[in-house]
């Protein structure tokens, strides 16, 4: 699998203007335990050993509050209740959030990564299009989240009918950590994930992958509209 990450976009663009604050400020910052998110992943660990590289350019009175999520659409409700200022998110839950805000809460402030994502498959099962799908079980990891969407958009392009609870094949949402588990118990006939997950089903369950995204965007930065208007001193 092959990961494009744009290392001088994501918070970078976000923080490289920073003024120091008066008094401390707090920016709550989400992100997923994959490698399609890996500025956060690194800056994360930074900051837990006390060497945080956010915290060193934004300045001693800023601190980053780190909070994991395991898809899309719980990350952007975060955002969407006030819980988290900024995350990192698929363009898919970033759309549908803004979408059902009207507009008015939330905007892409960056891209962060393209590629890490793609449809596993059993070893032995055959498939090779969407028709080989039909009565089948398919994980992705939430419902709603960029590779359920991708997922649900192939076979509906496949000419299979597909629905939120059933239709000609079954997708349930499934965490990313439950995954390689029904997999290897042949509980699942593909999963459609992201990196690490897509390499420890190929490399501990034998899975093949029938469907690679490795141009499409997978990592956005997410901003409450709150931040941008309250904290633009931090820009």
């Amino acid at each position: 699998m092959k990961i494009r990450v744009l290392f001088f976009v994501g918070i970078w663009t976000f923080i490289t203007t920073a003024h120091l604050a008066v008094a401390e400020e707090i920016i709550r910052v989400g992100h997923f335990p994959n490698i399609t998110h890996v500025q956060a992943l690194v800056a994360h660990h930074l900051s837990r050993t006390g060497h945080g590289w956010f915290e060193q350019r934004l300045g001693k009175d800023v601190k980053i509050e780190w909070y994991i999520y395991n898809a899309g659409p719980s990350a952007m409700e975060a955002i969407l209740t006030d819980s988290i200022d900024l995350t990192y998110v698929g363009p898919s839950p970033a759309l549908n959030a803004y979408a059902r805000s009207n507009g008015e809460e939330i905007r892409i402030i960056a891209g962060a990564a393209a590629g890490g994502a793609a449809l596993v498959v059993q070893p032995d099962a055959g498939f090779g299009s969407p028709a080989d799908f039909r009565g089948k079980t398919i994980a992705t990891p939430q419902l709603g989240n960029t590779q359920d969407i991708a997922c649900r958009a192939w076979l509906a392009n496949g000419g299979l009918k597909v629905t939120q609870t059933g239709g000609d094949v079954f997708i349930v949402p499934t965490s990313n950590p439950d995954q390689l588990a029904l997999f290897q118990s042949k509980k699942l006939d593909a999963v459609w994930t992201v990196e690490p997950w897509v390499s420890r089903l190929e490399r501990d369950a034998g899975g093949k992958i029938l469907v690679e995204q490795s141009k499409e965007s997978i990592t956005v930065l997410v901003s409450s509209v709150k931040l941008l208007k309250t904290k633009r001193y931090l820009l």
